[in-house]
């Protein structure tokens, strides 16, 4: 198992809690039968001796957990704060980062919310940024294919049909949705960040995995990128309180945060 954790933590920065070990035969089963293996310890043997297996099995161990509008009140005041920028600056072009995106829902979430509340109908359409470190969860998240059990996690009916078709066993998102999202692989760890600075960035449910220093130094990456004024968005169980001085509680948004200082 160790051989194992360590593989994923080398790679994404991501910690492997003790109580979350069990999962580890569960997610590696698929892989074990791809590869032909008959044991975890097996699988630990080859990953050592091949970069293209040990990618696969960080990949698999990655927590992917996401739906369409988790936690919908906070999107919406993600899209309020995003329409409140478009009023005071109508000519800016918002932008927001979606940092761990997974399979693409949150940032679909969004665009889907924006085209709603009219967002972008006067001036431009905000530009959504998503980075996964995962390149097959990017391919999913291209796709915009999703199961049965996905789409009817946090999609109502009539957003169902509005913005996705069946084909076969699946829901294809919309392709003109899809467009409007530039997806990218990403660590938010250690890979370069994305070019420009962002009125919002979400990062939830990611930093939960890293250990308090790496925590440190993402929330002080976040802010080299974020504008002043601009908001962080963080998962339910997340907070900066305690663990970095680059941001505080917003003002303006409850449980949201903002830069503590202003960015040079």
């Amino acid at each position: 198992m160790g051989v194992l954790t360590a593989i994923l933590e080398s790679r994404t920065g991501q910690q492997l809690a003790a109580n979350r070990e069990w999962r580890i035969e569960t997610v590696l089963k698929p892989l074990l039968r791809d590869l032909g293996l008959d044991s975890i310890d097996a699988l630990a043997r080859a990953a050592q001796g091949s970069t293209e297996i040990g990618d696969r099995v960080a990949d698999a161990l990655l927590n992917q957990e996401s739906s369409f509008f988790r936690d919908a009140a906070v999107l919406d005041m993600v899209a309020d704060a995003v329409e409140a920028l478009r009023v005071e600056q109508p000519r800016r072009r918002p932008r927001i980062w979606s940092a761990g995106c997974s399979f693409g829902q949150e940032p679909l979430s969004l665009a889907m919310l924006f085209d709603e509340k009219g967002v972008g109908r006067v001036g431009p359409m905000p530009e959504i940024v998503a980075t996964d470190v995962s390149d097959i969860a990017l391919t999913r998240a291209r796709s915009g294919r999703y199961s049965q059990f996905e789409i009817q996690r946090g999609l109502p009916v009539r957003r169902m049909v509005r913005w996705f078709e069946t084909e076969g066993d699946e829901w294809v998102a919309n392709p003109e949705l899809v467009r409007r999202i530039a997806f990218r692989r990403m660590n938010v760890v250690s890979d370069p960040l994305p070019i420009g600075r962002f009125d919002v960035i979400l990062c939830r449910n990611v930093l939960l995995y890293l250990n308090a220093e790496l925590r440190r130094q993402v929330f002080d990456r976040f802010a080299t990128v974020i504008r002043p004024g601009g908001v962080l968005v963080l998962g339910a169980g997340e907070t900066v309180i305690g663990q970095t001085d680059a941001f505080r509680p917003s003002q303006r948004y409850r449980g949201l945060y903002e830069p503590a200082h202003g960015v040079p």
